[in-house]
């Protein structure tokens, strides 16, 4: 039973703390929308799009007004499509013409975003798989609302270093084909190591070929929420910190379950995951990084930033757990520099560098996130940088990332500006020195011997 001080205490964290379920993410498999004909294989994407996710909207305000949540997203992410387009797709032009009926399928059922565009290339590649590769550059330029991802480890497999060679190559690509945006194409492509099949947070979001033929997958965000709570506990010891962040994830959470089931029932698909990470936004009071602030340092990046970090993370974990059984997804705390004015604040003072970002996504649940480097950056560099983080995923088994924006022209002092929910980044010195030889080596880096497990 919910009592009237737990309906107050809800109406507090969503009026004045920034409480939101930031997405519903409707997961569609498309692998039966695979033909020989890259017409007919549109088609039937358009109209599988068309069919399942018509009500998506609709529905995600509906829930939004009856409950007083606000529901910030609603997005899709679909089967890989390097996968559902492999048997029409005879060039990277095929592949765009998909990215393009993909996006267009997104503007007429009105989701903010469409995850997917992805390959899943951890022990090699296949011709689809590079041609979709090599492809994005021209979808991101030619589209508004198609994410991209890359899967190029994973613990058990071991890292593909012809793709992370690659994927540097495709990233200045990016940057370039749109540097009339501050190539800002790049924001929306993300290299990953253990992703996860039911992520419903973007960039790197996608239907796993794992997971039912349509389900419903519900982010909720509520950094605002967790910094309001332990201000109330400023000085005490770190068991009264960590029960107070548990306590608070619980409640989140139990306000995406809500939501999660009433959007599975109303559109009549299976509920699948709530993934209770803490995503901020550039709005003033939703930061991971005043969080961090709260617990005691005078910016993120400061000594200690790394084990507040690892506190922060399992606390929301272990909260979120016991208010949800399918807790999924990412779950857990994000960092990303251009979203999150409070990370802007750190580095712009010189506490936060890109090697103690680095250091912190050894415990948080991504990776080095929408961080803008010089756009002179070598693809070299950026595979050596893609390197570093796959191996702390496939090393620590668990989800890495790397989104970074080479910003076309800009250097060290520059900005760049990208408005809403992507924010505004400085641009972040990279070291200089090469890793050419090394990341020129073909192959692959081996899993580490913990991953056999048979």
């Amino acid at each position: 039973m919910i009592n009237l001080s737990e309906v107050a205490e809800t109406n507090e964290m969503i009026e004045k703390e920034n409480l939101d379920v930031r997405t519903i993410t409707l997961g569609l498999n498309l692998l039966d929308c695979g033909d020989e004909d890259l017409k007919a294989c549109c088609g039937k994407i358009r109209e599988r799009i068309l069919t399942a996710a018509g009500n998506l909207v609709e529905t995600g305000e509906k829930i939004a007004s009856e409950y007083g949540i606000p529901i910030v997203n609603k997005r899709i992410s679909v089967t890989p499509i390097a996968l559902v387009g492999a048997a029409c797709c005879k060039s990277s032009e095929d592949f765009v013409e998909i990215a393009k009926t993909l996006n267009n399928a997104a503007k007429d059922v009105g989701v903010n975003i469409l995850g997917g565009y992805s390959a899943l290339v951890a022990k090699g590649m296949t011709k689809a798989d590079e041609l979709l590769i090599r492809s994005i550059p021209q979808a991101t330029k030619e589209t508004d609302r198609i994410c991209c991802s890359v899967q190029v480890g994973s613990t058990r497999i071991g890292l593909n270093m012809d793709a992370v060679r690659l994927m540097g190559e495709v990233i200045v690509k990016t940057a370039e084909e749109t540097r009339d945006q501050d190539s800002f194409g790049c924001s929306k492509l993300v290299v990953l190591c253990n992703p996860p099949d039911d992520n419903p947070f973007m960039a790197g979001a996608f239907h796993g070929v794992t997971e039912a033929d349509a389900v419903i997958n519900v982010g909720v965000s509520g950094p605002g929420v967790v910094k309001t709570a332990i201000e109330k506990v400023r000085g005490e010891s770190f068991e009264v910190l960590c029960e107070t962040i548990k306590k608070t994830a619980f409640k989140v959470t139990r306000v995406g379950q809500l939501v999660a089931k009433e959007a599975s029932r109303m559109l009549n698909v299976p509920f699948g995951i709530v993934d209770l990470s803490l995503a901020p936004t550039p709005a003033i009071g939703d930061s991971v990084a005043d969080i961090l602030k709260e617990i005691g340092l005078e910016q993120p990046g400061a000594p200690g930033t790394t084990a507040a970090l690892a506190l922060l993370n399992d606390q929301v974990k272990k909260g979120g757990i016991m208010a949800s059984s399918y807790v999924g997804g990412l779950s857990g705390a994000f960092i990303p520099v251009s979203e999150d004015q409070g990370m802007v604040d750190a580095v712009n003072a010189g506490a936060l560098t890109l090697e103690k970002l680095e250091a912190m996504t050894c415990v948080c649940s991504v990776g080095l996130d929408m961080i803008a480097i010089p756009g002179d950056t070598s693809a070299a560099t950026i595979s050596g940088i893609i390197a570093d983080e796959m191996a702390i995923g496939m090393i620590n088994q668990k989800t890495t990332a790397v989104r970074v924006i080479p910003a076309y022209g800009k250097k060290v002092g520059d900005s760049v500006d990208f408005g809403g929910l992507f924010g505004a980044a400085p641009i972040m010195p990279v070291n200089s020195f090469s890793c050419e030889a090394f990341v020129n080596r073909t192959g692959r880096i081996p899993a580490p011997v913990h991953s056999f497990k048979n």
